[in-house]
């Protein structure tokens, strides 16, 4: 796999996303928006605002008292808050958070990688593959190369994360504004991005891939039918995807998102063949 191509910024952007009203991050992948045979469909591009259920709003908390411009410094010091993890805090030391968090939110929530808004994260080792009587497969081993996302996730405080989000909510939503949207919520479009994460369907069972010039990909057409966010999501494993899915809900739980709004998690099923 040509890892010129592997731009791993959104894994932890939904999270990170949340954590400031952040996420994860992923690798860049040809998205096709088609539906998934078996297993999850994605989330469809064109859903309407006016379709989405109503989000409770998050208890009142003090906005940043800094200019979106000059906000960097007052959005790390909430990291404490957050976790204690360092590797979130060498993450955060790039310039102009808010505004890449808000367009990688935008880009998650259209099933697309965010990969120009976070270029700070290289996954550790090379992308690898298995022969079985003569296919390729996903090799398991290639997973724990995101076991330090899977950390950093799991470190979260919900109710840091909660708390931060609403500190910086009024900031995130003049940076969405900023991205040709003079009239979205922002709020809005962070429920389409945590939605498409938690419909990603976490495969068990051994993944064919095929070479396809320069990567790899999906051999399953209900797999490769999947969006680019939910495809790298599916390469981190699944224990990882699993610990993601399972903290990205408690975190919007805990920013007021309903049980409804949020799709529970289902294991992926190959269409068997005729």
């Amino acid at each position: 796999m040509d890892e010129k191509q592997k731009i791993i910024r959104a894994g932890i952007v939904i999270l990170i996303v949340i954590v400031l009203g952040i996420s994860a991050y992923y690798y860049f992948f040809s998205s096709r928006n088609k539906t998934v045979e078996g297993g999850v469909p994605p989330l469809q591009a064109d859903r309407k605002e006016s379709s989405l259920p109503e989000v409770k709003e998050i208890s009142a908390s003090t906005p940043l008292a800094a200019p979106l411009d000059a906000s960097d410094e007052s959005v790390r010091s909430l990291i404490g808050e957050i976790s204690r993890n360092p590797v979130l805090a060498r993450w955060l030391r790039s310039k102009d958070l808010l505004r890449r968090f808000a367009a990688a939110v935008d880009n998650i929530s259209l099933g697309q990688s965010p990969r120009n808004q976070f270029d700070f994260f290289v996954p550790a080792g090379p992308f690898k593959t298995i022969q079985r009587s003569g296919r390729s497969y996903l090799d398991p081993a290639s997973y724990s190369r995101y076991d330090v996302i899977a950390d950093v996730f799991d470190s979260l405080s919900s109710e840091g994360c909660a708390r931060a989000y609403g500190m910086c909510r009024e900031l995130l939503q003049q940076a969405y504004r900023e991205l040709g949207y003079p009239s979205g919520d922002f709020h809005q479009t962070l429920d389409r991005a945590i939605v498409v994460i938690l419909r990603t369907p976490v495969v068990e069972e051994a993944i064919a891939v095929e070479k396809d010039i320069s990567t790899y990909i999906f051999t399953d057409s209900g797999l490769e039918g999947l969006n680019d966010v939910q495809k790298h999501l599916i390469r981190m494993g699944p224990e990882n995807l699993q610990l993601i899915q399972v903290k990205l809900r408690e975190i919007a739980l805990a920013l007021g998102f309903t049980d409804t709004q949020l799709p529970l998690p289902r294991p992926y099923r190959k269409r068997p063949r005729p």
